[in-house]
């Protein structure tokens, strides 16, 4: 059946030019501080793929030339409350459209590699096939898929910035609801694809992105999320994906004030990242600011420090002395069996797991003859790192973030902007802080249905089989502790996870196209 179907979408796509999609009429949305969901009085869409849109493109990637099928700007749910974000483009190796091979795939088994261009919580723009990416400086990860036999599909998703008709309709939970949405229209359209295996389907992400993606690989068709979809018309199919690829995940937000400072603190200067300051610039003077993956993933920093104020310091030790609760409320154990926790000081074996993870970083780079000579938390003996002292790491690091380092006190973080209300007007969503500072606390369906942790291992909700889980030596825009808490979680639920911290590595993604495409080689063959 499916080499009847390719032989009649090679013919369809004779002459046929790239489609783009009607804007609706969109309606009238919920303004009500407690409605998440938004309803649509306008164009409803069809949701079955059409073969004849494709169109054929060619990229160059190193001295080999990628030919694929490109099916852009289809939307993806019956009725989207934002066409522009809620929309998906296709990409297929020409080779699948001939019968042809791929790596070893064929146009029956072939991953879906999807995406998401996620930065800041603001929305995410499809990311086609490209061979300049301001990230990589080279080749994108969608163009290696395209080259690794792979199946590309990039969805736009809403964001904490997305309007429709002067309402803020990208609040959260929208961009999870969207990433499933995109998922179920895959399915939805299994044999109506030229190629691609619905079944075997990744995920990708970076920063809030890579939350994202953590989030899609843990809330595989979880029922909380049933009315949200049905809302903006999601095809009635299942959302749970395969494999989830995660590079420093901002996520846990409830929990990451509390990791941050149990790391940070004492550390009282700190150099925020530029596309932060700008964010915040825009959003007291009504205005646009535009985050694309080189500023959010892979963030330039002021060069001046700046220092942290009484009141900042003062809630940066309450946090640092939360943690160790919540970590033993997790009962984690390692690889081993064993139970990570720690005493009221901040102390313990969850602590030593977190400085093994830092000494496999640093061993693997001084094996690869980095220079690790100037590294004073660094402890290395006849060529072998030891220890590490975590007392040091962030003035070696540096520090990006005043306490709180999401949560503000002014609300002036984009994760508060994130918890807002469709009129924007940003919120709290961890107790210490509101109880600190006062405003309003974002509902608290909201605040659980952003948290992977809170899905994990519920027997009705299916989590991807396999994660990937990369957070840089180097990154000070979150803490170690916050993917370590959750690549623990699922490894404690059955669920393979590949966790490293690279060394040297600050907050970005996609910086090891290779590795990641052999994963995810290794997992679907």
């Amino acid at each position: 059946m499916r080499k009847k179907f390719i032989a009649k979408t090679l013919a369809a796509l004779l002459g046929i030019g790239v489609f783009t999609a009607a804007v609706p009429n969109v309606g009238a949305v919920n303004t009500c501080e407690a409605a998440f969901t938004f309803k649509n009085i306008g164009q409803t869409y069809d949701l079955t793929f059409d073969a004849s849109r494709g169109v054929e493109k060619t990229l160059t990637y190193g001295d080999k030339e990628i030919k694929f099928i490109a099916y852009e700007n289809i939307v993806y749910v019956k009725k989207p409350v934002n066409v522009e974000a809620q929309s998906l483009s296709i990409y297929i190796p020409a080779e699948y459209l001939e019968g042809g091979t791929i790596n070893d795939y064929t146009a029956e088994t072939a991953p879906i590699f999807m995406p998401n261009g996620v930065g800041g919580y603001m929305p995410g723009e499809i990311k086609p096939p490209t061979d300049n990416d301001p990230m990589s400086k080279g080749p994108n990860a969608a163009l290696v898929a395209l080259s690794r036999g792979l199946v590309v599909v990039c969805p736009a998703i809403r964001g904490r910035t997305t309007v429709t008709d002067g309402v803020y309709v990208g609040k959260a939970p929208a961009l999870i609801v969207d990433y499933k949405a995109a998922v179920r229209y895959l399915r939805f359209n299994k044999d109506n694809l030229p190629a691609g295996d619905t079944d075997k389907i990744i995920s990708n992400g970076t920063s809030a992105g890579g939350a994202l993606s953590a989030a899609l690989g843990t809330m595989g068709n979880a029922p909380e999320f049933e009315s949200y979809l049905e809302e903006i018309g999601a095809a009635e199919e299942r959302d749970d994906i395969f494999a989830s690829s995660d590079y420093c995940p901002i996520t846990n937000l409830e929990n990451a004030d509390k990791a941050y400072e149990w790391i940070f603190y004492g550390e009282n200067k700190y150099y925020q990242a530029m596309w932060q300051i700008q964010d915040l610039q825009a959003r007291l003077n009504n205005k646009k600011f535009k985050i694309n993956a080189d500023n959010a993933n892979n963030p330039k920093t002021v060069k001046d420090a700046s220092t942290m104020t009484k009141a900042e310091i003062q809630i940066s030790g309450q946090l640092r002395d939360a943690f160790p609760e919540y970590v033993n409320s997790l009962n984690l154990r390692d690889e081993r069996g064993k139970n990570l926790t720690l005493n009221k000081k901040g102390e313990g074996s969850f602590k030593d797991y977190i400085k093994r993870k830092y000494i496999e970083s640093a061993q693997k780079a001084l094996d690869a003859e980095e220079d690790l000579s100037k590294e004073n938390w660094v402890i290395i003996k006849k060529g072998k790192v030891v220890d590490v002292d975590l007392s040091k790491y962030p003035a070696a690091v540096t520090r990006q973030k005043a306490a709180p380092a999401f949560d503000k006190m002014d609300l002036s973080s984009a994760e508060n902007d994130e918890f807002g209300t469709t009129d924007n007007r940003p919120r709290h969503f961890t107790e210490i802080v509101q109880k600190n500072s006062g405003g309003v606390m974002a509902k608290a369906e909201q605040i659980s249905l952003m948290n992977p942790m809170n899905f994990i291992g519920r027997k009705d909700v299916k989590m991807a089989k396999h994660f990937r889980i990369r957070h840089g030596a180097a990154d000070r825009d979150t803490s170690l502790a916050i993917p370590a808490i959750l690549a623990l979680k699922l490894q404690n639920n059955g669920v393979d996870v590949d966790f490293f911290s690279p060394w040297g590595v600050g907050h970005s993604g996609d910086y090891d196209l290779d590795e990641l495409f052999d994963w995810i080689d290794n997992i679907c063959k």
